[in-house]
């Protein structure tokens, strides 16, 4: 792999990412054959096929795929470095998908910001399965399922119950908990999920007592849409409720599903460098220092 430059790894993750090389050029501000000729050098240095350009719509080979996750690594790692270098901090990215820390996020932000007032912390929804950690838009995130991505490192924060998000002109609205049973038996109201990053399947109820139907959704937004207008009801985190208010919708405990694990994730190889400092800061927060401890 003598002579890859940055610029070709660069070139790699803007094709991947905006996905046409069109797009992927103007997002580098370069002219398209400028971009092809530069995957073109990749490839040959590399020495395999990187990009099937065979339809409309380039996509990454089984190589390519692996070469861009690295590539993604080292321009993190570029970037964690040159901030470092100039001693400039700049803000540390937190990731999150349906929710950060439910009640304690308030108090890990004033927190942060009190004791770091000149690292920024910014806190960012990605729709993806590792909250922008994958793909370097995050330096850390918040998840409640485990990634199958083997970059990333994960430790378990707490547990929270589960919610049943309910059109709030559902018959069990107004109850005080409900019983997984209850939300399915003698009931047409489909299960709405999103596959990637939510954590209320049908796996929840025993054999037998699944849902009839389930719809997709693509994120929290839709899935909390849908419910509202009575086209679904849904299963989430605690945090979720915390963290999503939304006119038509009742959340209401699930006394008998399953706890849900809240993690703190980041890169095995950190790209932010007060990064152990954060992990520090969200398991005192969440252990209760200065400030009540999420329910289990």
């Amino acid at each position: 792999m003598d002579g890859v430059e940055l610029r070709h790894l660069r070139a790699l993750d803007a094709v991947a990412a905006a996905g046409t090389v069109t797009a992927a050029a103007a997002r580098l501000h370069m002219t398209q054959p400028a971009l092809s000729r530069t995957l073109a050098q990749l490839e040959a240095r590399v020495g395999v096929r990187l990009v099937d350009r065979s339809s409309r719509r380039p996509a990454l080979t089984a190589a390519g795929t692996t070469l861009l996750g690295h590539a993604r690594a080292i321009l993190a790692h570029l970037d964690a470095a040159l901030a470092d270098t100039r001693e400039v901090s700049r803000p540390l990215r937190l990731g999150y998908t349906c929710a950060v820390l439910g009640q304690q996020t308030v108090p890990l932000l004033r927190s942060w910001r009190r004791t770091h007032p000149h690292v920024p912390l910014e806190v960012v929804r990605h729709d993806s399965s590792t909250a922008g950690l994958a793909t370097g838009d995050a330096d850390l995130a918040v998840l409640r399922t485990v990634p199958a991505d083997p970059r990333i490192r994960t430790e378990a924060l707490y547990t929270e119950g589960r919610v049943a998000a309910l059109p709030d002109d559902d018959p069990l609205a107004g109850r005080q908990q409900v019983l997984l049973a209850e939300l399915t038996a003698g009931r047409d109201l489909p299960l709405a999920l999103w596959p990637e990053t939510g954590t209320g399947s049908p796996e929840l109820w025993p054999a037998g007592q699944r849902p009839a139907r389930t719809v997709e959704v693509r994120n929290v937004d839709e899935w909390l849409n849908l419910i509202a207008i009575g086209g679904a009801f849904g299963v989430g985190a605690a945090g979720t409720a915390e963290s999503h208010g939304h006119p038509g919708v009742r959340f209401v405990p699930v006394a008998d599903a399953p706890a849900a694990t809240v993690y703190l994730a980041r890169p095995a190889h950190p790209t932010h460098p007060r990064t152990e400092e954060f992990r520090a800061a969200v398991r005192d927060v969440v252990s209760g220092g200065g400030s009540s401890a999420p329910g289990a």
